[in-house]
């Protein structure tokens, strides 16, 4: 089968200024989504959703990594990334899981940024015009706080109740002026083993 994608849509925030104080460099937060028909709605509980996982997922994930990518000029320029899905109300948050939680969605990203750390995620359900949120955290490193971010938009006429909004987020840059440490402080402070930090 072949993806329907209905649009795409590309957001990019800059910021200049945060608590009144003009940041050291801007932070730049970029959102790339696709809209596209849930190839499950409509034909009731569907047990296996692995063929429409093989079709579709792979399409998504090239095409808004090329958005990313085109958009911040190298897979290296980007520091935070994640992904996010949002299904139309006919359709199951499953549906938005089995396109964004698969490798052949997330790889073609994580390759192109030459990232170790898994995608931060989102998948909730809603109407035309609900918030999209895209969690990011830094691409090598979990516990970097400074790339804790969430990118927020929503598009106006999606998703319709038969689709899904999947989205890819990259920031360039950190919060600015972010002063909270990191993790590794903490577990140190706690006397946890870093490589160790529940201590099971």
């Amino acid at each position: 089968m072949v993806p329907v994608i209905r649009k795409t849509f590309l957001q990019i925030e800059t910021t200049l200024v945060e608590g009144g104080k003009e940041a050291a460099a801007p932070l730049k937060l970029i959102a790339a989504l696709a809209v596209v028909k849930n190839p499950w709605t409509g034909r009731g509980f569907v047990d296996d959703l692995k063929p429409e996982i093989h079709a579709v997922a792979p399409v998504l994930g090239e095409l808004l990594t090329k958005m990313i990518i085109d958009t911040v000029g190298s897979g290296e320029a980007v520091e935070a990334y994640g992904k996010s899905a949002v299904v139309g109300l006919d359709g199951e948050i499953e549906h938005g899981s089995a396109l964004i939680h698969t490798l052949r969605f997330g790889n073609h990203y994580r390759t192109a940024v030459g990232a170790k750390s898994y995608l931060a995620f989102c998948n909730t359900r809603g109407p035309a015009n609900a918030p999209i949120m895209i969690p990011l955290m830094d691409k090598n490193d979990e516990g970097r706080r400074s790339h804790y971010l969430t990118i927020q938009c929503a598009i106006p006429d999606a998703p319709a109740g038969d689709e899904i909004v999947v989205a890819l987020g990259a920031s360039i840059g950190g919060r600015p002026h972010h002063r909270i440490g990191d993790r590794y402080q903490d577990l140190k402070e706690l006397g946890h083993d870093v490589a160790n930090p529940a201590s099971v």
